[in-house]
């Protein structure tokens, strides 16, 4: 920052310094780095800004033409529309209305509404879909389980509230789960979805449909007086208690059931043993809904016909309004909105969950990839138009996407031709729906619900993967049937990231050892090679690699790990690095290097006194001659001096989650743990090395607090004048100082056989150079200086010597400059 700038002058009136940081660094390391690393290209590393992290934030111009124009993915496409595509989309269109017709009547009952307003939720959503949506096979209308929460929205705000109607609860309610929606898909924000499992997921759609086949019981056998609005628990006793007051209905739903059931087992082991007509009996296995309401509309038909309205010998659909009746806009009362924002987030939650696993799923079945903000912004122009319909809120729906998918749909537009064929079934087809039993509805209700509870075969399979999640997912069942599915939800989602949280807080990490590798032979290498032993010194076919020291782990522990060198620790995170989780990792290291290093020196205390709280002092010898243990240490067969002392500390980041650099917590953590090291190893200086830290701001974070690169007083140990020699002008010769940097091919030249990634190079000998080229290597001070490329350049900041590629480029340069440091002294 310059010193002129408003913002050095404000920080330095409130008493800031902004070079504090620079400071620290030693002054004339770019220019030994740059000789060390010579005759290879130097690289000198540049901190990120916060100017420069707000303009990748911040829309460019040339992204926001992109980003409204990918509001409407239809453009894309569109002009492709050939005649085998329409015939593709005019079938499967066709195939899914003849199944949404009876769906979205059942399912409206569902949500305590008139049949005709799923008619409309997936009339809106087939109709809109296909000017918003990324996916060919998404057919977007009334859900069970969506329905479900509606109705359950619409008995709460109506028990508070009985002034208002159900249809303007339904629409206000799709209006704001429309607008929040809405906001979620323009900021792009649907990764936040990712924070709730699929287990807990799992949970609530299990507990909703236990809770739907249950509250259909008493409409499939003829059942009346029993609250379905209740806890499941509470409708399950309830429906027990009323089995003696089951009406003709229950032949009708039984028999309706039943015929589902075997329709459905004949189209699939058909399917099975045809193959070459896999399709037809597929389509058959689609269309057995619309096969049984028909059926079970004329048999309604001929036993009813004649009877007066209101005495049926079964309960009936009834009237339907010919065509969209419920037209007009939400009502956006405040009182009313009020009322139904405590229903909202599990709304939310279950709409945007179903359609995302939906389109991701057959995205992967038939190749494609969705947009999930895109995804999302179709699901809120429905919700939010839709209610200018009369529809209530939608999702994609599992059934009527696999039945697109089956079909053979080609583009997204095969919608509007659902759309249009459910317009027509209610202006032509109210009085045919009149005689749908009741009962039937239920048994298609339940039969298309029951599949929605999680097979005990994928349990056992995400007991044995991960006990914890299965846990959490018979918690939300039990909790959704024994209060309510809002509930469930909510303790799911808390339970899931109170585990995520823990897993990341409680996360281990491993002290690391060294091996060498070896390759298992060939035929052609075991012929070359008699023995083992000759395989063993090939130092082409081995290679190093680390293992944690305390073996738990998958590896064979009759494999021997060890510790690279005596005072030389290497340790690995496991999940991140963060404020969470950094006062255990640091304990860890701590703790360990403790244990198996000794102190260099023990600090002597003139007095009592001196000695703080929470060192052990010396004691004195006794009147019976014994030893203190400060005297039992200074022993020769002490087991404490057989260990060696702390000399280095590698810290691997790999695991280490490198979005936008480390948080202040796990640096002050990092800080604190070099601090304590320092005193245990004084007077020596620990080295400090990182590998794998490739993010910038991660990198800028821990060069600010002062790891990357040697302290001042280990860089003057390191490089200190040699006053007994000098150079050709008479002044004093800087010992040679040899880091270890990654050196590999620059971009644009050809590669290697094989690509060379990465060598660890040292520095050539001077002797390896003629004149000519130490002349043209050599830095000198003047601006004219004029360098040789090379096809060679550092992989990172020859100014963060301590930053390295990888854990052996660590080490090798942590093991060369102990090794400076020992045959100096």
């Amino acid at each position: 920052m310059s010193p002129t700038t408003p913002g050095s002058l404000l920080a330095k009136g409130v008493g800031i310094d902004t070079n504090a940081h620079n400071r620290q660094v030693p002054d004339d390391l770019p220019d030994r780095a740059a000789d060390a690393i010579s005759p290879f290209d130097k690289f000198f590393e540049d901190d990120p800004t916060v100017q420069e992290w707000i303009r990748d934030h911040v829309p460019s111009r040339r992204s926001i033409i992109p980003y409204f124009t990918g509001l409407f993915p239809f453009a894309k496409w569109i002009a492709r529309y050939n005649t085998r595509w329409l015939t593709g989309d005019l079938i499967a269109g066709t195939t899914l209305a003849l199944v949404m017709v009876p769906q979205g009547l059942s399912y409206a009952l569902l949500g305590n509404l008139s049949p005709e307003y799923g008619i409309y939720t997936s009339f809106v959503g087939t109709a809109l879909y296909w000017i918003f949506g990324t996916s060919k096979d998404i057919a977007i209308g009334a859900t069970a389980v969506v329905s479900l929460l509606v109705g359950k929205t619409g008995d709460r705000v109506l028990e508070q509230h009985p002034e208002y109607t159900r249809d303007e609860v339904a629409k206000a309610h799709a209006f704001l789960c429309g607008c929040i929606l809405l906001v979620f898909g323009l900021l792009k924000l649907d990764w936040l979805i990712e924070f709730i499992p699929h287990m807990a997921i799992s949970a609530f759609v299990t507990g909703a449909a236990i809770t739907i086949t249950l509250s259909q019981l008493p409409t499939l056998l003829g059942i009346t007086g029993i609250n379905t609005r209740g806890p499941a628990y509470q409708v399950a006793i309830d429906f027990l208690k009323g089995l003696k007051g089951a009406k003709l209905d229950a032949a009708v739903g039984l028999t309706a059931l039943a015929l589902l059931y075997v329709s459905k087992w004949s189209c699939e082991h058909m399917a099975r043993r045809q193959p070459q007509r896999a399709k037809l009996w597929s389509t058959l296995f689609s269309l057995r809904f619309t096969f049984t309401v028909l059926l079970y509309i004329l048999i309604s038909f001929l036993v009813n016909r004649g009877l007066p309205l209101g005495e049926s010998r079964f309960r009936l659909l009834g009237h339907i309004p010919t065509g969209f009746v419920h037209m007009g806009t939400p009502s956006l009362d405040p009182k009313l909105l009020s009322a139904i924002l405590p229903d909202l987030p599990a709304a939310v939650i279950i709409i945007i969950i179903e359609h995302i696993a939906i389109g991701k799923s057959f995205g992967q079945i038939n190749n494609y990839a969705i947009v999930p903000s895109q995804e999302i912004i179709s699901l809120a122009a429905t919700n939010i138009l839709g209610t200018f319909v009369g529809a209530y809120a939608s999702t994609g729906s599992f059934g009527g996407s696999a039945i697109y998918s089956k079909a053979g749909v080609r583009t997204p537009l095969a919608g509007v031709f659902t759309a249009c064929l459910l317009a027509l079934a209610l202006y032509v087809l109210t009085k045919v729906l009149y005689f749908i039993p009741m009962a039937s509805m239920a048994a298609l209700i339940i039969h298309a619900v029951i599949n929605l509870v999680t097979s005990p075969e994928h349990l056992y399979k995400s007991w044995l993967i991960s006990p914890p999640d299965v846990v959490v997912y018979f918690v939300g069942v039990f909790v959704s049937i024994f209060t309510s599915l809002e509930n469930g939800i909510y303790v799911t989602v808390a339970l899931s990231l109170v585990l995520l949280l823990l897993r990341v807080a409680r996360s281990q990490g491993r002290l690391m050892g060294r091996l060498q590798v070896h390759h298992y032979p060939t035929a052609r290498q075991e012929a070359a090679t008699s023995d083992s032993q000759g395989l063993l010194s090939s130092s082409r076919c081995s290679r190093s690699a680390f293992l944690p020291l305390d073996r738990a782990d998958a590896s064979n522990p009759a494999v021997a790990v060890k510790s690279p060198r005596p005072g030389i620790f290497i340790y690995r995170f496991a999940a991140g690095f963060n404020y969470l989780n950094q006062a255990q990792h640091v304990d860890h290291i701590l703790n360990h290097v403790k244990k198996e290093t000794r102190r260099t020196m023990r600090t002597e205390y003139e007095h009592p006194g001196d000695c703080p709280w929470n060192e052990q002092p010396p004691l004195k010898k006794s009147n019976k001659n014994l030893l203190s243990p400060l005297d039992l240490e200074k022993q020769p067969d002490s087991e404490l001096l057989s260990k060696p002392t702390l000399q280095a500390v590698i810290l691997d980041f790999s695991a280490v989650n490198s979005s936008g650099g480390l948080d202040s917590g796990a640096v002050e953590g990092l800080l604190d743990l070099r601090s304590q090291l320092d005193r245990w190893a004084a007077p020596d200086p620990v080295e400090w090395h990182f590998a794998c830290v490739g993010d910038r701001w991660t990198r800028r974070a821990l060069a600010i607090a002062g790891f990357g690169y040697p302290s001042k007083r280990q860089f003057e140990q390191l490089v200190s004048l040699d006053s007994n020699s000098s150079s050709n002008n008479g002044g004093p010769r800087r010992q040679q100082w040899e880091p270890v940097f990654s050196i590999a091919e620059k971009t644009g030249l050809e590669p290697r056989e094989g690509v060379v990634v990465d060598e660890l190079l040292p520095r050539p000998p001077p002797a390896a150079l003629d004149e000519a080229e130490k002349g043209s290597f050599r830095r000198r001070k003047s601006s004219s200086s004029v360098y040789k490329r090379s096809k060679l350049a550092a992989v990172y900041g020859i100014n963060r010597p301590n930053f390295h590629i990888d854990l052996e480029a660590a080490l090798e340069a942590c093991e060369r400059a102990l090794d400076g440091r020992d045959s100096k002294g």
